[in-house]
């Protein structure tokens, strides 16, 4: 008399279905992210949980003072433009080559690397984060434009406490929304980036104004490589 099958266990059927919806589920968030705005990020959450009140408003790529986009790609990701799968792969294997020497690696976050981070997952240099920050920046790479993935990313990003958005930051910080910010104004959210929480355009400090007139020279004198969000 042949064998009944075995029916799968609760706890494997649990452990297949948890599985299914990690790795089906941010795949369809994106696909809906390619069209629709992004209303909140994971990021904004996690800083409503700290305690700061939540600043944000979606505007539109065109909306958006170009300066914006030329301060930040050249602040942050000078190869954007250039980086099929998002990922910048020579300042990668260098962060790796550091932390196997026993350095503290160097930032090798590429935009759409923090895009994937800001919307998916939480801060910090844990192996686990990274480890699905890299499995989710290609996707978003190969589902959105590049123009989408910075509109995205200009409109999650963090510009200070609980300020999110480059629109939101304009009026917090300079008076007025993000199409009338100058290339002064721009250089400036671009710099404090890295660190919002501790870092103000307004009024800035030594070293936030002499990095900010970097990037501002920088950002006129990138060519070709601002063409795939011009």
């Amino acid at each position: 008399m042949a064998q009944s099958k075995r029916r799968p266990s609760s706890a494997r059927l649990l452990a297949k279905n948890i599985a299914l919806v990690l790795l089906l589920g941010p795949l369809a968030v994106l696909i809906i992210f390619r069209f629709v705005p992004v209303p909140l990020t994971s990021l904004m959450l996690i800083r409503t949980v700290q305690g700061y009140p939540l600043h944000h408003e979606w505007v539109p790529y065109r909306r958006i003072a170009p300066a914006l986009s030329r301060a930040v790609i050249a602040s942050e990701d000078n190869l954007f433009c250039t980086e099929p799968l998002g990922i910048d792969t020579g300042a990668l294997w260098s962060q790796v080559d550091d932390g196997l020497r026993g350095r503290r690696p160097r930032g090798a976050s590429t935009i759409t690397m923090q895009v994937a981070r800001n919307l998916f997952l939480w801060p910090g240099r844990s192996m686990l984060r990274k480890t699905l920050e890299l499995w989710l920046t290609p996707q978003i790479a190969l589902l959105w434009p590049k123009r989408r993935i910075l509109e995205v990313y200009l409109n999650s990003v963090e510009f200070g406490p609980g300020i999110f958005g480059v629109e939101a930051a304009a009026r917090h910080w300079f008076g007025h929304d993000a199409a009338a910010l100058t290339p002064d104004e721009a250089a400036r959210l671009a710099v404090i980036l890295p660190d919002p929480l501790h870092w103000s355009p307004r009024p800035p400090d030594a070293w936030v104004a002499q990095r900010a007139t970097v990037i501002l020279a920088r950002s006129y004198d990138m060519g070709p490589l601002l063409d795939c969000v011009r």
